[in-house]
């Protein structure tokens, strides 16, 4: 295909429609009247209609292009639907004689971080409507417009393919470690002691501290460090003030496990980590509670597997009807039930788990490392597409 010689302002072949938001007294969940589209509707290729008014003040067209125009998520878009839009949205509409949607669709993927870089406005990020209608879009005959369109399908489909291709591979890897972790606490061997966790664990509950906590300051794991980490990342730690002096027994120190039991997010209560050597003042926030017990009976590498196990989160999570819980405690941790083989089988489960956790990872981490690489292709061929490299 040719070089793209010629360009013209994006304002020249297209109208730009900026949403208005109807009263909120004429919007409903009902379906009653017209889909009503926020940012927060915007989907993957197309919004998803949650909302409805009986008042819409700007619509926008199947046939558009919508982006978002305020807030943190500005740039972002998806192809038209017939709705009203919120202030939040703006309908960009192409000239149908001389540009194809799907062409203006693509070239506006490469234009969110050009637009965020020159928007306006101290509180929050905002694209104005002169920005956008006198972006440069490169502008070829319709017909070449719509075969760069047929080549970036065709590409984009091969890209989406191989994502999907990938996370079933990772999703698998993390299914098989799952279920040996399952049958390892649910067939359990001969020899197999059953206890309360209250039995072989102490308890204690972290501190809490606010902004205007004054006294020492030390290092403290927050609920934010915990993730999908398995052991405390110990260097990356922040330091905090609170009130007064620290008792010892709020410190940690080798071989605690750590897990969360209060968070605005369920997903986190019940993560568990190790700790590892300590050298500076450490402690641990009042949304989580400190496991310690004795290493000459309990592995702590056995004890944080069982505590990661998804039978054993689904326990501290779920009520006796069968619902999510957004925290645990220290009398529901005591009551759990634990099987104990002896030391030298703990051990031995412990490396065989570690061991396939971080083949796991492995796999993980090149998961990561391809849908990088196909991101990246995304946007080499999103820059040829627009620069007659195509």
């Amino acid at each position: 295909m040719n070089k793209v010689s010629t360009t013209t302002a994006l304002g020249e072949i297209v109208d730009l429609v900026m949403g208005q938001a109807p009263p909120s007294k004429d919007t409903n969940f009902d379906g009653r009247g017209i889909p009503f589209v926020k940012v927060g509707e915007f989907g993957t290729i197309r919004p998803v209609i949650r909302e409805w008014t009986t008042s819409p003040l700007r619509m926008a067209r199947r046939t558009d292009v919508l982006l978002c125009v305020v807030g943190a998520t500005c740039g972002k878009i998806n192809l038209g639907e017939e709705c009203a839009i919120g202030r939040s949205v703006a309908a960009i509409r192409p000239h149908p004689s001389k540009l194809d949607q799907f062409y203006l669709y693509y070239f506006m993927m490469t234009l969110v971080e050009r637009l965020r870089s020159g928007s306006l406005g101290a509180a929050q990020t905002v694209i104005s409507k002169d920005m956008v209608e006198t972006v440069q879009i490169p502008f070829p005959s319709l017909s070449e417009q719509q075969q760069i369109v047929g080549i970036l399908d065709e590409a984009f489909a091969g890209i989406a393919t191989a994502k999907a291709h990938a996370e079933k591979n990772f999703q698998n890897a993390r299914a098989l470690f799952e279920s040996h972790l399952q049958s390892i606490f649910t067939q359990r061997g001969k020899g197999w002691v059953e206890k309360r966790l209250g039995d072989i664990t102490e308890f204690k509950n972290g501190l809490n501290f606010t902004r205007q906590s004054n006294g020492q300051t030390l290092r403290i794991v927050g609920v934010g460090d915990f993730q999908d980490r398995s052991v405390v990342p110990i260097d990356t730690l922040q330091s905090v003030t609170i009130d007064g002096e620290i008792g010892d027994d709020y410190l940690i120190r080798r071989n605690d496990v750590l897990t969360v039991r209060s968070n605005g997010s369920r997903d986190l209560v019940g993560r568990c980590m190790l700790v590892p050597d300590v050298d500076e003042t450490t402690s641990f926030s009042g949304f989580i509670i400190r496991l310690r017990f004795d290493t000459r009976e309990i592995n702590p590498r056995f004890l944080l597997h069982f505590m990661k196990s998804s039978a054993t989160r689904d326990r501290l999570t779920r009520d006796g009807g069968g619902a999510n819980i957004s925290n645990i405690n220290q009398a529901k941790l005591s009551e759990l039930p634990i099987f104990v083989p002896s030391l030298k089988q703990q051990e031995d489960i412990a490396n065989r788990l570690d061991r396939l956790r971080e083949k796991t990872q492995r796999l993980g981490h090149l998961y990561e490392r391809k849908l990088a690489a196909l991101e990246a292709l995304k946007n080499s061929l999103l820059h040829q597409a627009f620069s007659g490299g195509l």
